[in-house]
């Protein structure tokens, strides 16, 4: 089960290493997209459709105080087991996210805080307490991961996009994909035509030594709530093995009032 709920924070994210390879050597292999290049001297019109686009995604970004769903969270893990857990997701931007996940019976098993500073997790089941720094969450992932990157990966903001270093584009039938090459990853990110709803992140580790990549789909988008958001979203991510998590929204809410309870039983044994 902790494995699942890190799973769920890190979705997608696929490496920390960092690279120091140039820019015009870590296109993968595994990519067969046709793509408009932007080069210093030239190609105006691909800039300016390359700036377009991005106001699309910039104009689609959810701003928000707070934010609480119900989510089902279907996984599948490598060894191809299935699980089916419910999750509560309490979010105060940039101060603190609360996961409670559910397991048989409606049994709560476990429950996590997570700070600028700080996680916390009671395991329910196995009745421990973990109490680390911040950093506890690259540790125990081998990911970048921060309190920042996680909120935008559970609200459905872009992850790891870097807007300056977008170096082509392609299109296809009512979609437009946009390469850019980050401090870790190179993010294939499509999104819709007209709109600009987020459709796909493909995320490639530019360490020449990992072969994992992550593929993000974002669907069934709805305005109920206000901001444009995706209720449906698969991950996975591939290395040696398949890992496959379907998240589905049931209910979700921004800007409503949020509460984080974390209290740790006596009897829980610490970590």
């Amino acid at each position: 089960m902790k494995n699942l709920i890190w799973l769920l924070l890190a979705a997608g994210l696929v490496s920390s290493c960092r690279s120091t390879r140039k820019i015009g050597t870590a296109i993968s292999r595994k990519d067969t997209v046709q793509a408009s290049s932007v080069t210093p001297d030239g190609k105006a019109d691909s800039l300016a459709f390359i700036q377009a686009s991005l106001r699309q995604v910039s104009a689609n970004h959810i701003d928000y105080t707070t934010f609480s769903a119900k989510v089902n969270i279907d996984y599948r893990d490598a060894s191809n087991k299935n699980y089916d857990v419910n999750a509560v997701v309490r979010i105060y931007r940039d101060s603190a996210i609360w996961i409670s996940a559910n397991a048989i019976l409606g049994i709560e098993a476990l429950r996590a805080y997570i700070t600028r500073d700080s996680v916390k997790i009671l395991d329910k089941l196995n009745k421990t307490y973990t109490a680390r720094s911040v950093d506890y969450l690259q540790d125990v992932t081998a990911l970048p991961l921060d309190l920042h990157t996680i909120q935008d990966l559970l609200i459905g903001n872009p992850v790891y996009l870097d807007s300056n270093h977008v170096v082509s584009y392609s299109r296809g039938p009512g979609t437009v994909a946009l390469l850019s090459f980050g401090e870790w990853f190179k993010n294939l990110l499509t999104i819709r035509e007209g709109d600009g709803a987020l459709q796909r992140s493909r995320l490639d580790d530019l360490n020449p030594a990992r072969n994992r990549t992550a593929d993000l789909t974002y669907s069934d988008y709805e305005t109920r709530k206000g901001p444009l958001f995706s209720t449906k979203r698969k991950i996975t991510i591939t290395e040696a093995k398949q890992l496959d998590i379907k998240l589905d929204f049931k209910q979700y809410d921004f800007n409503g009032e949020v509460s984080f309870p974390f209290s740790v039983p006596k009897n829980f044994k610490r970590n």
